[in-house]
């Protein structure tokens, strides 16, 4: 199983740069730049972090069709590749109603059938061809002017039943949401059956398994609500009707952190004593992770991090040294 981070997008550029030469000194295999609106850009972000690096993959997790034309997104994927020497992996995702419709004011309408056309379209221009005719409702007639060094792998980045059958389907493997459990994960390779799996991770470390888990505990809350009563959260074991009500209060705009005990936190985070996040680590591994991506929540110092989750690492297994 590959091993990375992906900075916080609420980080500088340059802490992001500087987080992934740390990652990659250290010996881990990835580093994934996230695009939450309205934080830094993730091509820039990642081209800078292409740039100073040599080894580690770069991947975008996830970029969305609504904000980039079919023909500027590959211009961008087509740099990138350039600029990483075929390190990079371009994670697509449907974005959602609020970044897209409420905030941008773009109509967000039949999402996993626009990710469709759009991954069609986008592979016809990083594989050299010419896009001539109506695409995904507008005319069109462009070519990109040369091809990427190599195959640009697609991931989509999604999390409902239709949505991973296409991504599935369509895409050159799937990119798991946080909190996504071994049991999710387990049902996902199972049911879907994807070419490749990465997820990402929430981490923290502490000398008691109760201290670690209280730093995760309402962020823990507060994804499960946005998950609800799903396969997520059915496939961690999380009772349903506790994962209807952490939705209930997210949206609600109620506190819900004292919802969640220490083993509802541990089913969907790598985080408490080393022997913990070791068996959380390697548990990931045997249910079918091909790269666990630990998410950066932009306090803890890039040391800190990296230090924390290379020392997991060699423990398991998974890294040198």
């Amino acid at each position: 199983m590959r091993l990375g981070v992906a900075p916080s997008g609420r980080r500088s550029a340059a802490d992001a740069v500087d987080l992934a030469r740390l990652a990659e000194r250290a010996g881990l295999h990835d580093v994934w730049v996230s695009e939450d609106y309205l934080e830094r850009g993730a091509f820039a972000v990642a081209g800078a972090i292409a740039a100073v690096t040599e080894r580690v993959r770069v991947g975008l997790g996830v970029v969305n069709p609504w904000t980039r034309h079919v023909a500027l997104m590959a211009m961008e994927a087509h740099a990138l590749a350039e600029v990483s020497a075929g390190r990079s992996v371009l994670g697509l995702g449907a974005s959602n109603a609020r970044w897209m419709q409420e905030q941008l004011g773009i109509p967000f309408e039949r999402p996993i059938g626009v990710l469709a056309d759009y991954t069609a379209a986008l592979r016809v221009l990083l594989a050299g061809g010419r896009l001539d005719g109506e695409v995904l409702g507008t005319q069109m007639s462009c070519a990109l002017d040369a091809t990427p060094p190599q195959q640009v792998p697609i991931v989509w980045g999604v999390k409902g039943p239709r949505a991973l059958a296409r991504g599935a389907e369509l895409a050159d493997g799937l990119m798991l949401s946080v909190l996504s459990s071994a049991g999710y994960v387990r049902w996902v390779r199972e049911t879907y059956r994807p070419t490749e799996v990465t997820a990402y991770a929430s981490f923290t470390l502490d000398t008691t398994t109760t201290g670690a888990r209280e730093r995760l505990r309402a962020h823990t809350a507060r994804y499960l609500g946005m998950h609800g009563a799903s396969a997520i959260t059915e496939h961690a074991g999380i009772d349903q009707d506790l994962a209807a009500e952490l939705q209930r209060r997210l949206r609600a705009g109620e506190s819900a952190a004292e919802l969640v005990d220490d083993d509802c936190v541990g089913a969907v985070t790598i985080s408490g004593t080393v022997d913990d996040a070791v068996a959380g680590l390697l548990a990931m591994r045997d249910a079918g992770v091909d790269s666990l991506v630990v998410i950066d929540d932009g306090t803890a110092a890039p040391e800190e991090l990296v230090s924390a989750l290379v020392r997991v690492a060699r423990e398991a297994g998974l890294v040198d040294g």
